[in-house]
């Protein structure tokens, strides 16, 4: 777990990781809160407080009795939602600062293609 960002955004962060790499597909059961806390060694109310995240966020529901699953498009969501987070917290910096630095859209792929292939 990491100190810096609350417990439940962790938990929920998680999931939607198994998400996105295959561990959970589509319509799968995911692990219950009180699962979830003693893996992680937590509460269960923030356990629960990350599942709920998810289902506001419409990533998981629920199967009353049963417990909660993956949303069929729980996927696409998800990177949808780290793409902007992406696009938000990296490039946006980084087209500011190459305006600042007065690099063209041009210079900055090439930059970008030079640095991506190990230099």
């Amino acid at each position: 777990m990491d100190e810096g960002r609350p417990l439940f955004q962790q938990i929920a962060e998680q999931i939607e990781s198994s998400i996105l790499d295959g561990t959970l597909a589509a319509d799968t059961q995911v692990p219950s809160t009180n699962e979830l806390a003693a893996f992680h060694r937590i509460n269960p109310a923030t356990a629960a407080k990350g599942v709920s995240q998810l289902v506001t966020d419409g990533i998981l529901y629920k199967k009353r009795g049963i417990g909660m699953f993956v949303a069929s498009d729980a996927r696409r969501r998800v990177l949808d939602r780290r793409r902007d987070a992406f696009a938000r917290d990296f490039v946006e910096p980084l087209l500011a600062e190459a305006r600042r630095l007065g690099l063209s859209p041009a210079d900055v792929q090439d930059l970008i293609e030079k640095w991506g292939a190990g230099r």
